[in-house]
């Protein structure tokens, strides 16, 4: 019955609505927002409250990122089959956001977060697995869908969709932990998954989509890629994705150009992770309270930012944008860890917690433009993919490497060296963009 609604007045298909596109791309990014938020925020900052090891702590979140640090493995398999009658990309969005779900119903088990850390980090894992496959299968479904003169603005949607999901997973969840417990809090991250997984089986990618699978030859057959048709081959072979993978990745310009994007990533989650374990340990700010700030006002900012720099992009061009973010991050990080005696005042310490929530929308909505321009015909899911999974293991390795470098060094010290990262990221990319620019 559902497959057989009509194609042509069918309201919710990706190709033919612009505000669809909108809805649904951020709605999708919400969703894996909520269980950051959840994890990365209102866990780690409730087990720093509850005296846990730092080290602990930044072994915990590495964990439950590294499935996002290879998530490059799921490109090329996204891209190689990709033959359904629900679309190209849709079947794979479905099954993974369904098989998250049901991984996170698993961290309902435990009962004492802060005494099952390591159990707590292997049932994340699980989740995070078939949630790194979701965010794959909707980057590969936002390239094929999205023209190139909307990727800033959907894009800016995509950013604002994760941080508000990463602020209310933060703000709501650390209530819901301190008010209700663990079990409650999990249990609603589980219906959210829920919720939203049903909604997105009613969007089509294309209008000849079925919202229904179907097993016969004739249904499967789909719209292929143009270099695909021209070569009259059903599906692109794992041997030349991967030959077209290698050559997108490791052009000069790829390397240095994403580099220094990975590197601006890391010096900001090294000092947010740091920053955090300061205001509670040392200056004895309750969990919650920046856990709440986060999820508020550090939202509201971030979203604030990742829209207007959508626009933004898309007017003034992202190279442009992306080296006057990264001079904004370099300057950050570098002027208000040198003020860091002022941060025993109250104000001063929430203004510089939420401007931290300004770096990543200012830097992600010049970037991901620039990224998937980088991305070569035919393996552009599998690129970009590639690229977030690298981009992913920079906040892995910050996150990681802050939880050690606590034992031996002041956040205001950690704050310093990523302000100093932030800025030979900006010469790098500064660097690459004019080379190229007049190399042509």
């Amino acid at each position: 019955m559902l497959s057989g609604l009509s194609s042509s007045s069918y309201p919710l298909t990706l190709s033919r609505s612009q505000p669809l596109r909108y809805v649904v791309f951020f709605y999708l990014y919400v969703m894996q927002g909520l269980p950051a938020g959840f994890a990365l925020t209102a866990l780690t900052n409730y087990l720093t409250a509850s005296d846990v090891n730092p080290a602990a702590i930044g072994s915990f979140t590495a964990i439950v990122g590294l499935p996002w640090a290879f998530q490059f493995v799921w490109g090329p398999v996204i891209d190689r089959y990709q033959r359904s009658a629900m679309g190209r990309r849709k079947p794979w969005v479905v099954g993974a956001q369904f098989m998250a779900f049901l991984a996170s119903l698993g961290i309902l088990y435990v009962r004492d977060p802060a005494m099952q850390i390591g159990t707590l980090a292997w049932f994340f894992f699980g989740h995070s697995l078939f949630a790194a496959i979701q965010d794959a299968s909707v980057d590969a479904m936002a390239i094929t869908v999205i023209s190139e003169n909307e990727r800033g603005r959907v894009n800016a949607f995509m950013r604002a969709g994760f941080l508000i999901g990463t602020g209310v997973g933060a703000a709501v969840f650390s209530q819901l932990l301190h008010t209700y417990g663990f079990f409650t809090a999990a249990l609603t991250q589980s219906l959210c998954l829920l919720t939203l997984t049903l909604l997105t089986f009613f969007i089509r990618e294309r209008p000849e989509d079925r919202l229904l699978p179907s097993f016969s030859h004739q249904a499967q057959a789909t719209i292929q890629p143009l270099h695909l048709q021209r070569s009259a081959q059903p599906d692109p072979t794992f041997r030349w994705l991967f030959t077209e993978l290698f050559k997108g990745l490791f052009t000069k310009r790829s390397l240095f150009l994403f580099g220094s994007i990975v590197a601006a990533y890391v010096s900001i989650s090294l000092f947010l992770r740091a920053y955090n374990y300061h205001l509670i340990q040392k200056l004895g700010w309750a969990d919650t309270s920046v856990s709440l700030l986060t999820g508020t006002y550090g939202m509201i900012v971030a979203t604030v930012v990742a829209l207007t720099g959508g626009f933004v992009a898309d007017r003034i061009g992202p190279r442009r944008l992306l080296i006057i973010m990264l001079g904004l991050v370099a300057v950050y990080l570098l002027a208000f860890n040198s003020l860091s005696n002022f941060w025993i005042h109250q104000e001063m310490a929430q203004t510089g917690l939420v401007a931290l929530y300004f770096m990543d929308p200012s830097i992600s909505v010049a970037a991901m433009p620039i990224l998937m321009t980088l991305c070569r015909k035919g393996v552009e899911g599998s690129q970009f993919t590639t690229y977030m999974a690298f981009i992913n293991l920079s906040d892995i390795a910050g996150s990681f490497l802050t939880g050690h470098a606590l034992s031996y060094f002041q956040a205001p010290t950690i704050g310093l060296f990523a302000g100093g990262l932030a800025t030979i990221a900006m010469l790098v990319a500064l660097y690459t963009l004019n080379y190229y620019r007049t190399a042509r």
